[in-house]
């Protein structure tokens, strides 16, 4: 292979990655000031690496945003840091797989251990059997932004937010998990704790969703991890 071939297929790897960079409340747009930035645009490892709760060597962040349980908060993925254009694919490549969301109650949002933490899922955009139907093409439809309603019925209190893109393209046992965590407050919630989840240790390597191939014949979506709360 030539050496162009190679820095070509390196540069439109490296483009097509992404993180998760911004929220918003409701329709205010707070930019970047309550993500915990990760270092790079490039996946977890392995779903079950140390990294998969908020990501890669994320930075500490003072910021905490605040809302109300019942509204809404929207998620907001781009490939490259402070890129907000929308005539840019959110993750491209064909990084075709599932967005989710999770929640994580914590004492502190500021300082929380995200791999200490108990998630609870509000998010799954998985397959419904088109290329378009992907939640990745979903998400890039919407110029990157997955908008969620913060359940109701939850405590409040501080949380963290775990956004997931769980790229599939790269063939079975490959699964390229892509995270970011944000610090929120909830105000004017109920009483619930939704029981949660570990990461690592909610998703394993030989879990349904990672073990076949996206393109063979055979494949069939598996939700990754426990059900969205229902509450």
């Amino acid at each position: 292979m030539m050496w162009s071939t190679v820095f070509a297929f390196f540069v439109v790897s490296v483009s097509a990655h992404a993180t998760w960079q911004q929220l918003w409340v409701g329709s205010t747009d707070m930019s970047g000031t309550c993500v915990r930035k990760v270092q790079d645009n490039s996946p977890v490892a392995s779903v079950e690496d140390a990294t998969m709760a908020c990501g890669r060597g994320p930075a500490t962040s003072s910021g905490v945003c605040e809302v109300t349980a019942g509204s809404t908060l929207t998620v907001e993925m781009h490939q490259q840091p402070g890129d907000r254009s929308c005539s840019n694919p959110a993750i491209g490549g064909n990084h075709y797989g599932p967005v989710l969301v999770y929640m994580a109650p914590v004492n502190d949002a500021k300082t929380a251990v995200g791999s200490s933490a108990s998630w609870f899922k509000v998010v799954e955009d998985g397959y419904t059997g088109t290329t378009a139907s992907w939640g990745t093409e979903v998400l890039n439809a919407n110029c990157g932004k997955r908008t969620f309603t913060v359940p109701k019925s939850i405590a409040s209190g501080n949380y963290l937010v775990r956004s997931e893109a769980i790229a599939l393209h790269a063939g079975a046992g490959n699964p390229q998990p892509y995270v970011s965590c944000f610090q929120v407050n909830v105000v004017g919630g109920g009483s619930v704790k939704p029981a949660g989840v570990s990461f690592p240790g909610a998703y394993k390597k030989s879990d349904p969703l990672f073990s076949t191939s996206i393109y063979d014949s055979s494949f069939k979506y598996v939700s990754p991890g426990p059900g969205v709360f229902a509450g």
